[in-house]
């Protein structure tokens, strides 16, 4: 029998979490904050240490009561990707569970680095496990990473192999067919499991609805490079601003930046945590063009230092959501000691997620750089999210009996499963919307 707990990121988007039980071994999917509901909480882009009680209160953290009768059954926590909203939970829920935490070794990089900043200890086993390979967790249960490509390295789309079938997770994931870090798709195996007996698929459905497919992460580079090397910035300052976790986005603004003849500061505590992440297994080497400044006493000390030859520097920067604590509203606040000068650039390499905090803190930052007379480039983005015809490929590929729609609001949710019936799955029979704590019994016979 296995039976699917809905734990959190079925209502929204974030607190990613499913629990998946297989007679009676229990597998944990992700164990991701709520960012919005997070940051809301804490005022803070990155982890704090605060305990998971306080987390879940603020629903910022899925909700493990509702899987408490499964605790004592849990076997692993694994972790799909390094994304906040799918490991940010990790140092204050695992040690709910006698469970190992198994993920990539770029993703258990990103959680050695949280818990060693934040001087957090969970009792958990951290193992790592390679893109492209398996790792049989018990008698009943295999486990197979599957690489994807997304918006950060070695995301994986996990398979779970029983004695009913496949089970297939895949939150988050786009098909990109020319990216700028890493490999391309793992097209053959996706293909190879459609020829097997692949039970469900649980898929993220954030796009559903955007008839397209989501275009490369070449394309975002393309457009940084418009503007980097398209507009005359010499004699101004540049600040941009991106997703810490994105390092191919990161890569081609180092990639820019020697070409502009410019050194780089990377200001911020996020920004360090992923990169030296990325530079601990040598999947990249940035430090070798950039300083690494992480705190504010320090960036305060670094700004000050090189406040009257900003020209000389490009200059990237937690805060590309606006939030009030990270660097750019610091910088926007003239809480530093440096001042933005009119026309100086400053370039959001990201689209603003649409949630009211969002919105708002990205408002007030916009207008405060507004007021210096500053030039703002928006939207200088491509997602890493899959789109409907990704969605598409996907769902043909794998030829699943069952579709579960993940990652996404009730609208998303219908999206998918409107999709679902375009290809001759039934929505009640093969399709199943679910809510978060919700549990689903998926019919099986052994193979």
């Amino acid at each position: 029998m296995i039976e699917i707990c809905a734990v959190g990121g079925y209502n929204e988007v974030g607190k990613n979490c499913t629990a998946v039980k297989v007679d009676n071994e229990v597998i944990i999917l992700d164990l991701g904050l709520h960012l919005e509901n997070y940051i809301k909480f804490t005022q803070d882009e990155d982890i704090v240490n605060l305990s998971g009680k306080q987390l879940m209160k603020a629903h910022a953290a899925p909700d493990i009561e509702s899987i408490k009768d499964w605790k004592d059954n849990v076997k692993a926590i694994i972790i799909g990707h390094a994304h906040l909203d799918h490991v940010g939970a990790v140092p204050y829920l695992a040690s709910y569970f006698k469970a190992q935490v198994i993920g990539t070794p770029y993703t258990v990089s990103v959680i050695n680095e949280i818990l060693k900043e934040e001087k957090i200890k969970i009792k958990n086993r951290i193992r790592v496990l390679n893109s492209n390979s398996s790792y049989k967790l018990s008698d009943k249960i295999k486990i197979e990473f599957i690489h994807v490509t997304h918006s950060i390295p070695q995301t994986v789309i996990v398979a779970l192999h029983t004695k009913y079938g496949i089970l297939v997770y895949a939150n988050d994931f786009k098909f990109d067919l020319h990216p700028v870090l890493g490999k391309k798709p793992n097209f053959k195996r996706l293909k190879e499991l459609g020829k097997e007996n692949v039970l469900a698929l649980i898929v993220e459905s954030t796009y559903a609805d955007d008839a397209r497919k989501t275009p490369s992460e070449m394309v975002a580079r393309e457009m940084l490079k418009d503007i980097l090397l398209g507009v005359d910035s010499k004699n101004n300052a540049i600040i941009v601003t991106t997703f810490s976790s994105h390092l191919a986005r990161l890569k081609s603004i180092i990639d820019f930046g020697k070409k502009l003849n410019r050194k780089m500061l990377f200001l911020g505590r996020s920004l360090s945590k992923y990169v030296k992440a990325g530079e601990n297994i040598g999947i990249i080497s940035f430090t070798k063009d950039v300083e690494l400044v992480k705190y504010s006493r320090q960036i305060k000390r670094k700004l000050s230092k090189i406040s009257n030859e900003m020209e000389k520097y490009l200059i990237v920067a937690t805060g590309h959501q606006g939030e009030p604590k990270a660097v750019l509203a610091k910088i926007a606040n003239r809480e530093f000691p440096f001042a933005l000068r009119e026309n100086d650039h400053v370039i959001f390499s990201c689209k603003v997620i649409p949630t009211p905090t969002n919105i708002e803190n990205r408002k007030n930052l916009e207008e405060n750089l507004k007021s210096l007379h500053i030039r703002i480039f928006k939207d200088i983005h491509e997602s890493g999210h899959a789109a409907r015809e990704d969605l598409r490929e996907m769902i043909g590929m794998l030829k699943p009996r069952n579709i579960i729609p993940a990652h996404g609001n009730a609208e998303m949710k219908k999206a998918l499963a409107s999709l679902a019936m375009e290809m001759g799955y039934e929505t009640g029979k093969s399709v199943f919307i679910i809510r978060d704590s919700q549990r689903l019994s998926i019919k099986t016979q052994k193979i």
